[in-house]
């Protein structure tokens, strides 16, 4: 287990915008950072980062934290895979305390499957690099394609041995279960003596975003044509190929500061371009193309540009996938090879300075790329042509973006040599059937939506205008707790002639202490359980320090508190997502009229509390004729004419509590 110092350490040692930086591609809006939801598809920015508060809030969502449990909502890390990481990219040294078979035994399934692939890669990369057979086979192998020991590191390449069961007997012999050496398809079952599925074969581990060892690949040197050139890891609870791109954990912050992202279909035209010195590139590992993989790049850029091989036949086979990119709204290029010439044999023959020339000077617009590549087989035939204008129209109708299509309808009206119009035309069809299909959908489930509205009247929500403050003085606690402000105190004292009079004296106070005092006065308690302990809690931090760290205080907070606090520190910035500023509109922050804006937040409690007493009071009156209801109406005056004080000085209409 790991200690409560090196806990501590990593808390104060790691900046969000770094750690999300890694996996987000980030852009300065203020003194925050934004960018597009890791959670959710979408095309406009909900998500937040905030270097000043070290926190972050996806407002698509609803998720929010700091670093940690970023970590641990996106790449499903526990909290202390999430604190291991983290002190391997700060270099913090991990004190380790003993841990007991209770928490041993907590360990969940996917945790142990990940584990048992992390000494699976290990296994591999040693047994390439230290045992007779690894350097012999495997190793030898990576070097005739010119890989170096620094590459061969890098992306942690391996060697399974030749024997049936070498790997499953090592794992077993270090403790780790047969059971996951199954489910994560590295031994394969049999009852007589289960063996290693990758034996005889050079290992490409799979890893996620974040680095964590997914599953594996394994290509075969030996002429057996009994068996697969290459084999994946099967699918399992933490492998599903369809989600993964090889290559992302190495290229993603390359990816962010290129702003482009080269795709490939191979491990080794990863492996060959990243020592070429190009690093941004990923591969989707032979599989066609998903839509979950191109949203896995668009966390980290708008741009793709895909490489294909020489080959005509497989060009036409590939560039189907380009539709799917133009569906996810993103900016897409192409850039083939010579003919004969792959990804990895170009960029191992090609200098860097001629490389990024050549992906440069080559890499076309997508429309330019499939005009150019069809229309020598169709120039001559009518009904080919007719069919490649459609295909290519059908493209164009993919793009989200109306002002994007009408620019690609054009350039393919040039390219093709026919009028705009007509594609024009076909584009308008193509749009008004996608926007038919669609609403069609929507009246289906608009049907089904009003059968059941008329089963029963829609009742309106009353707001909760309680909730809404107690958050309110949470969030003045939260941001402005150690702040020091002027407050009018309001003393009643009496005159000369013996009348008491309220005089008004300016003092200063601390935020935390002027909220405390003030609902110590009205003897006032929160509703909400929640509010009511984060309220305790900062009270009582605010009351018995000087200081108060917000980094220290999330650190130390139950999940439930800490997403509650996040979500109410980062309501703020929504503004910025707007561009308001951009607009040449600019909010008043709170900053500006603190006293005002604690001080009327305290005064609508009280208002709102006293406009309750009263409701309570009036329900207490007896309509029976022998009542006494004096001293209950008089009570009930009073607080009427409190309430009318307070909303005098609030300056406004204050809507009434029913």
């Amino acid at each position: 287990m790991i200690s409560k110092a090196t806990i501590d350490i990593v808390f104060e040692t790691a900046r969000v915008e770094e750690v999300i930086g890694d996996f987000v591609q980030l852009k300065r809006a203020g003194t925050n950072f934004k960018g597009l939801s890791p959670f959710s598809d979408e095309r406009s920015p909900s998500f937040m980062v905030s270097p000043v508060k070290q926190i972050w809030k996806d407002f698509s969502s609803g998720k929010g934290g700091n670093s940690v449990a970023f970590l641990m909502e996106h790449s499903h890390f526990t909290y202390p895979e999430a604190i291991r990481y983290l002190a391997k990219k700060y270099n913090i040294e991990i004190e380790e305390t003993e841990q007991t078979d209770e928490e041993k035994a907590f360990t969940d399934v996917r945790e142990s499957m990940y584990l048992v692939s992390e000494f699976a890669k290990d296994y591999f990369h040693n047994i390439l690099l230290h045992s007779e057979e690894g350097k012999a086979i495997g190793l030898s192998y990576f070097k005739e394609r010119g890989f170096t020991s620094e590459t061969i590191n890098k992306f942690s390449l391996g060697y399974s041995p030749e024997a049936w069961d070498s790997f499953t007997k090592e794992a077993l012999g270090k403790g780790y279960k047969l059971e996951f050496l199954e489910s994560t398809g590295l031994t394969i079952p049999r009852e007589d003596r289960p063996f290693d599925r990758f034996k005889g074969r050079v290992m490409f581990p799979i890893q996620s975003m974040s680095g964590r060892v997914l599953g594996f690949g394994g290509r075969i040197l030996a002429n057996d044509k009994k068996a697969a050139k290459y084999l994946n890891s099967p699918e399992s609870d933490i492998y599903h190929k369809s989600k993964v791109l090889y290559g992302i954990f190495q290229a993603k912050q390359a990816i962010a500061k290129q702003n482009n992202c080269y795709l490939v279909e191979g491990y080794t035209d990863v492996i060959q371009f990243n020592q070429a010195g190009i690093e941004n590139v990923v591969a989707s590992s032979g599989t066609a193309l998903t839509p979950d993989q191109i949203r896995l790049i668009n966390r980290l850029t708008k741009n793709i540009t895909v490489l294909f091989d020489g080959d005509a036949a497989g060009l036409r086979a590939s560039i189907r996938g380009i539709d799917l990119i133009l569906e996810e709204g993103m900016n897409v290029k192409v850039c083939a090879f010579p003919d004969g010439e792959d990804p990895d044999s170009f960029a191992k023959k090609t200098p860097y300075e001629e490389l990024v020339k050549y992906l440069d000077e080559n890499s076309k617009d997508f429309i330019q790329f499939k005009a150019s590549l069809l229309m020598n087989d169709a120039k001559n035939d009518p009904i080919k042509k007719a069919d490649l204008i459609r295909d290519m129209v059908v493209s164009i109708s993919k793009i989200p973006d109306r002002i994007q299509r009408e620019i690609y309808i054009q350039e393919c009206s040039r390219i093709m040599d026919i009028s705009e119009q007509v594609l024009v035309s076909t584009l308008a069809q193509l749009v008004k059937k996608d926007i038919s299909d669609v609403g069609k959908k929507q009246k289906q489930e608009q049907k089904a939506f009003d059968v059941v509205k008329n089963e029963a009247p829609a009742q309106v929500q009353k707001v909760d205008i309680l909730y809404g403050l107690e958050r309110k003085i949470i969030e003045i606690l939260l941001l402005y707790g150690n702040k020091t402000e002027e407050f009018e105190d309001v003393l009643l004292k009496t005159n000369a002639e013996g009348e008491i009079k309220e005089f008004v004296e300016i003092k200063e106070y601390k935020i935390s202490q002027k909220v405390y005092l003030n609902l110590q006065e009205d003897e006032a308690e929160f509703v909400n359980p929640l509010f009511r302990d984060i309220y305790l809690g900062l009270i009582n931090l605010y009351l018995q320090n000087e200081t108060f760290s917000l980094e220290s205080y999330l650190m130390g907070l139950q999940p439930e508190l800490a997403q509650e606090v996040t979500d109410i520190l980062m309501d703020d910035e929504r503004y910025v997502l707007d561009n308001w500023i951009g607009q040449n509109i600019f909010p008043k922050t709170k900053e500006e009229t603190l006293n005002q804006h604690v001080s009327d937040t305290l005064l609508t409690l009280r208002w709102f509390l006293i406009s309750q007493i009263i409701e309570d009071l009036k329900n207490n009156i007896s309509i029976e004729s022998n009542s006494d209801n004096t001293e209950t109406l008089s009570m009930t005056m009073n607080y009427i004419e409190l309430r009318t004080k307070f909303s005098k000085k609030l300056g406004r209409v204050v809507v009434r509590y029913h």
